[in-house]
């Protein structure tokens, strides 16, 4: 006899699954994705000073053994340069930190554009007001930009303390658990055909 739960999580995956290859199979939710993801990746690693202005000129400068430096923590979440890349005015430190910082925007993108899939068709989704999509979108938002909380702190310049500082380590894996989450919830509620 199968299990009512697990038969339940396993169709709410499905139809998740589901949902996110429709959403990407459509035009407007490719774009929307693929902006979001981009725009989101930069500015992470803009904040995390893993990107940069540079001093002009074009070049690749590797650390003395990239493969052993590759694995060495900063601090939670954060990984050491193995490269330094040089394209004209912009300077790029290679790092862990991209797949992370990709990671993570490839889950806004995909919650945004599912919202906005939400909104555009509201009464497919059993949502009765258009609104609902883009609130749906908020978690994804306020969850995504969790992960760069030290760096905001010290850029408005508030005294934090040491407690303060090590709450942050929890806020990436929790804004990822959230995004999963909102994934979830957000694509459980939405149509699969192709409309």
């Amino acid at each position: 006899m199968p299990n009512p739960r697990l038969t339940r999580v396993r169709d709410t995956l499905g139809r998740t699954r589901a949902t996110i290859g429709v959403t990407l199979s459509r035009r407007d939710g490719q774009l929307i994705f693929g902006l979001v993801t981009m725009a989101y990746l930069i500015g992470y690693l803009w904040t995390i000073g893993q990107l940069a202005v540079g001093l002009g000129g074009f070049g690749i400068t590797l650390v003395a053994d990239p493969l052993l430096v590759l694995g060495q923590s900063e601090g939670a979440f954060s990984y050491r340069p193995v490269a330094r890349i040089a394209l004209g005015q912009v300077t790029y430190l290679a790092s862990l930190n991209t797949l992370i910082g990709g990671g993570v925007a490839a889950l806004v993108g995909l919650n945004l554009s599912m919202s906005y899939l939400a909104w555009r068709h509201p009464a497919a989704c059993g949502i009765r007001q258009s609104s609902s999509g883009v609130i749906a979108g908020l978690p994804a938002l306020l969850s995504g930009t969790a992960c760069c909380g030290p760096v905001v702190l010290l850029a408005v310049g508030i005294q934090a303390s040491s407690t303060l500082l090590a709450v942050f380590q929890f806020l990436l894996p929790l804004a990822v658990v959230l995004l999963l989450g909102s994934l979830v919830l957000v694509g459980r509620h939405l149509p699969v055909d192709r409309r």
